[in-house]
Formats: C-alpha cells, structure tokens, sequence
C-alpha cells in the first residue's frame, strides 16, 4: 500500500548524466530539463564551497570567471571526476523537477545513463550521488542500451541491433540482441575531444589561444567529417600567444576537418572493431538494419558519410539523436521487469 501510494505521489525521474549535457525525463511529462554539465561554485575563506549556479546559467560563466569563482565540469569521460559537485548538480535539478511539480512529493525512483565501460568504483559514486540527492531507489542502465530503447530499436527480439552513441565524452559501440549486450566497447573520443583538438590546431599553427566555447562554436558551424560541397569559413577571435593581443582569424572548413580526421578515425576504428567482433548471425542482421547513430558527437557534419564508405554498411541517425539516452531511460520508467533485466549492478 505504501509503494502505490509513493508511486502516486512521488516523480520518478530518469537522467542521462552526460558529460556535455544532461537530460531529465519524468515519468508522464517526457524530458522536462536539458541543461549543460556545469556547475559554478564559490571557494569561501573557511574552505568550504557555495554552489552559485547549475546548467546553462553556469556554462555562461565557463573561462570568465573571478578567482574566487570557478566553473567546473563536474563530468569527465563520460565519469564522475568531482562527486560532491555532481552531487549537487543532480540535487539542483531533481529539486527543479519537484518545484515544477509544486505538490507535496515522496522521494523518487531514479534510473541513470552510465558508460559501459564504468567501474564498480564509478557505479557507486553515481548511485551515492543519486541517493544523497534524494533518491529512494537508484537503477543504472548502461548508455548504449538506453540509447538503443530510445532510438526505438527491437531490443527484445533475437536479432542483431548495432548502435553507435557518440557523447561528450564516450562514443559507445554495442550490438544488442535478446535484451542483452553481445558486444560493447567505450572508446574516450567524443564532443569534448573534438574541441580540444581544434583548440591545440589551431594553437599550433597560428599561435592563437580559443577557449571551450569558441571550439565548439567552430565545431558546430564549419566542422565536418567528410569533404563537403561548399567551402565554408567562419571568423576566429582569441589571444595572439606571441604579442599577447586579442586577434581575429579566418578559418576554413577543410582546416577544422583536417584537424578532426584522427578523432573521427577512432570512431570509425571503433565501429570496425565492433563488427569483427561481433557474432556472424548478428553480423548479418547488422548488413541488413545497418547501424544506428546517436549522441550529439554523431551530428559532426558527414560523419555518416565517412563511416558509410569505410564500412560498407548502410547508416541510420536515430531520430532523435541528442535526446536518445534520456529517451531510453525514461521508456524504462514504465516497464520495470525490462529495467530489472537491463539494469547493472
């Protein structure tokens, strides 16, 4: 009587804790929070620390902060690098999500994205992160599995489904048939990577110092896997490393795809690595389906392109690829002896 009563009072949430974003489903109202990993905190003279502000309030911050205020990532590699901060990131939007509702709530059943590559040390940082943040009962479901549900994928039926979910900081590879995961695979390459190495490319060459934003700015508007038709440049501003003033640079498209070819060459490694691997039954249900994109990293224009003709194989963006893990996760909400199924321990 009890559990019908907190089902009926409490929100059970998913969340996709992701590197770059995360993502908040409610049970019965969809993906109500997506707000960027970042968390701004203020050192206080007695050591301890004050969390300022959470999400996109906090990415605005990020690189133009005072000394005593520093804009932190809390998520590295798809991992959690700094646990009291990610604690309070998850308890500032699970509390988001109850103020929202604005009625009385029991603490919620709360299922989170995790990489597959996560150790037993991480899988319980992010449930003791959950739990500290108010959660009752804390179920982790592996990101390519949810992403696969997400994308609305045959999970269940005995078959070979191949999904490529592209992070901020992972790109995750799995064949899923039967509920299970044949294969898996992480690889540290995603979004994140990608920024950093157009920030290094481009400090290389031109002796110009670009932050995180301006990376991803550059990434997102003339950046590409694959040659494209038209020529695109895009103008640059950072700080001359040798006068040590401000300057603006023009940048072409087939520079920043120069820059990104080794990053997108471990993708592809990684999906060629998945396909050897992968049983030859599956790998025949894989030439027919073809393999499915996800994450917000697979929106690299001509990335599909690039692993269509390294691979042979036809490539399919889920339909929603930034909201897949989130989607996935919260479809489990609903169905919680699939959940026990899938869930990792």
């Amino acid at each position: 009587m009890l559990q019908q009563i907190q089902k009926f009072f409490s929100n059970d949430i998913a969340i996709d804790l992701g590197t770059a974003n995360t993502l908040v489903y409610v049970a019965g109202q969809g993906i109500v929070i997506r707000e960027p990993s970042v968390v701004a905190v203020k050192h206080l003279p007695n050591g301890e620390m004050k969390v300022l502000a959470v999400g996109t309030e906090a990415k605005t911050m990020l690189g133009r902060t005072p000394g005593s205020i520093q804009a932190i990532r809390p998520m590295k590699d798809g991992v959690i690098a700094n646990f009291d901060v990610t604690s309070e990131m998850i308890r500032s939007f699970i509390k988001k999500v109850q103020k929202q509702a604005g009625v009385l709530k029991f603490r919620p059943r709360v299922i989170v994205g995790v990489p597959s590559g996560i150790t037993q040390v991480e899988k319980r940082a992010v449930k003791e992160a959950a739990e500290s943040a108010g959660a009752r009962e804390v179920y982790l479901v592996e990101e390519p599995m949810a992403a696969a549900i997400g994308a609305g994928l045959p999970i269940t039926e005995p078959s070979g489904n191949m999904i490529i979910d592209i992070g901020g900081g992972t790109t995750e590879v799995a064949v899923i048939s039967l509920a299970g995961v044949v294969y898996s695979n992480s690889t540290r390459v995603g979004g994140d990577i990608m920024d950093e190495t157009i920030i290094q490319y481009i400090k290389k060459r031109y002796n110009l110092l670009i932050g995180e934003r301006t990376a991803e700015q550059i990434k997102i508007t003339i950046g590409s896997a694959f040659p494209v038709d038209e020529n695109k440049t895009m103008d640059v501003k950072g700080r001359d490393l040798l006068t040590g003033i401000p300057k603006t640079l023009v940048l072409s498209n087939e520079e920043i795809r120069e820059s990104l070819a080794d990053v997108c060459e471990q993708v592809v490694l990684a999906a060629k690595n998945a396909l050897e691997d992968t049983p030859p039954e599956l790998a025949a249900d894989i030439v027919d389906k073809g393999i499915v994109l996800a994450g917000g990293g697979s929106l690299l224009r001509g990335l599909d392109i690039l692993l269509r003709e390294r691979t042979g194989l036809p490539i399919i963006y889920a339909e929603d690829p930034l909201s897949c893990v989130a989607l996935g996760v919260g479809k489990m909400l609903d169905n919680i002896d699939l959940l026990r199924t899938i869930a990792v321990d």
